[in-house]
């Protein structure tokens, strides 16, 4: 990697702070859905987590023992305005400050992440992202956060994983919310959150002229099979394909912040149920931001049939699987998913978040080993290594996790970390995982094969 390249990791408020009821926080939409019987695997709840909110300068020393440059957390919106918006909670702005603090110790630079899916329970009450007033709801968050962050916080990332939050949580009933919304209602929410984002880079403009900002949409990302020009360009085709109802779609985010549109064919299929959208709706959504971030994990493999058409291949039986059912291990996403993206959209990538879950447990020698990782790792950062080397910018990089957390509707059966969380005791162990990566850091990625 270059020598200017980003190394980080990233964690999020609700999976890892705990504190729940602490210092004036009020209930996010994930509080209510954790405490709901039936929809957390083993009741499970964020309640306490990785009690990051008591135990945070023990977890930014194991940032500063890892070698990072860059560490991407998420801002709990109702630890800072326990009513959504109005009053402003000061312990819980100084939280935060203290948080950053101990970055500045190490040197370690904040990625500030401003929503990442714990909507305020007292707003999704009021509607949520279908109410038309919570992109400005949203927008009054940011400029609280911003204004009093100032110089402190120069990267800021809008949202995070707008497909999640409306396929996941919108249409099925894995995530909090958990309600079953109509098409409409679904595209409707999208745009709200588009809005959203795009007030918030212009608040974020106004309130720190020289902030660096991005969104981290994710996707299904697809990669050719063959590396012939065909099967390349059908699976770009396949990449940014809208499909009718899957709103996990990368175009459908990324087409309007970027390229100040929707798709066009999303016009002709959604004509009968199309949002509610201003006539400068379009043009707040794509104030020009710095950064792609992209979320990347897995992907599916395309081929080419006798006439030329592109498909998704099966994958054969016994192909590599990480601990979790969503996730099928294809390394070469992490090069054709930024090649395609900058093809596209033509700004520099970041690799928002990128790590596998694994049967991670204590061994007999007190460590945690976990050789799977280690070479997702190794495989997965070969091939961002050679697209960069390839000519695309892709500026840096986050591991997903810095620990084992609360993995949302799986609970603390599912384990992301490159350190190991014991949930009882809150004891933490560097994995095998966390001592490649500070290698790779301390190389520069030369130990990468």
């Amino acid at each position: 990697m270059d020598k200017n390249f980003i190394w980080g990791a990233g964690t999020s408020a609700y999976q890892i702070e705990g504190a729940f009821n602490e210092d004036g926080r009020s209930p996010s939409i994930w509080d209510t859905f954790s405490h709901t019987p039936g929809k957390i695997e083993r009741k499970h709840t964020g309640d306490v987590a990785c009690d990051h909110y008591h135990r945070y300068k023990e977890d930014v020393k194991l940032l500063a023992e890892l070698g990072v440059k860059a560490y991407r957390f998420s801002i709990s919106w109702s630890r800072i305005l326990p009513n959504g918006i109005g009053e402003i909670n000061e312990k819980g702005l100084a939280f935060y400050d203290h948080l950053l603090d101990e970055l500045s110790q190490y040197h370690i630079e904040p990625f500030v992440t401003l929503y990442h899916w714990d909507l305020p329970q007292i707003l999704f009450e009021k509607g949520g992202w279908l109410n038309p007033q919570i992109p400005s709801w949203f927008e009054y968050y940011v400029d609280v956060v911003t204004k009093h962050f100032g110089k402190r916080v120069r990267n800021y990332i809008t949202i995070n994983e707008p497909q999640i939050v409306v396929q996941v949580g919108m249409h099925s009933l894995e995530h909090a919310p958990g309600i079953i919304y109509s098409t409409r209602e679904c595209l409707q929410a999208s745009h709200h959150i588009l809005l959203a984002h795009g007030l918030a880079v212009r608040k974020i403009r106004k309130n720190v002229p020289d902030a660096l900002i991005g969104f981290a949409p994710c996707s299904d990302s697809v990669v050719p099979l063959h590396n012939d020009p065909a099967s390349v360009e059908e699976a770009r085709k396949l990449f940014f394909q809208l499909r009718k109802d899957n709103f996990h779609v990368v175009t459908l985010f990324s087409d309007p912040v970027f390229l100040g549109d929707y798709p066009k064919e999303y016009y002709e299929m959604y004509k009968d149920v199309l949002p509610k959208m201003g006539k400068d709706d379009l043009k707040i959504i794509s104030t020009p931001i710095d950064y792609c971030y992209q979320n990347v994990y897995t992907g599916a493999y395309c081929d080419v049939d006798a006439s030329g058409k592109g498909y998704i291949k099966d994958f054969p039986v016994g192909s590599p699987q990480s601990n979790i059912v969503w996730e099928d291990v294809v390394p070469e996403t992490n090069y054709w998913t930024p090649k395609f993206l900058y093809e596209r959209y033509h700004k520099p990538i970041f690799i928002g978040e990128n790590g596998m879950c694994c049967h991670d447990a204590v061994s007999k020698d007190g460590k945690v080993h976990d050789p799977n990782r280690v070479d997702f790792m190794d495989r997965y950062l070969t091939e961002l290594k050679k697209v960069q080397k390839d000519g695309i910018p892709v500026v840096g990089y986050f591991a997903w996790s810095l620990l084992d957390n609360f993995e949302w509707a799986w609970g603390y059966t599912k384990r992301f970390g490159i350190v190991y969380v014991d949930f009882t005791t809150q004891k933490r162990i560097q994995k095998d995982s966390y001592y490649f990566y500070r290698e790779t850091i301390k190389n520069q990625g030369e130990n990468l094969r």
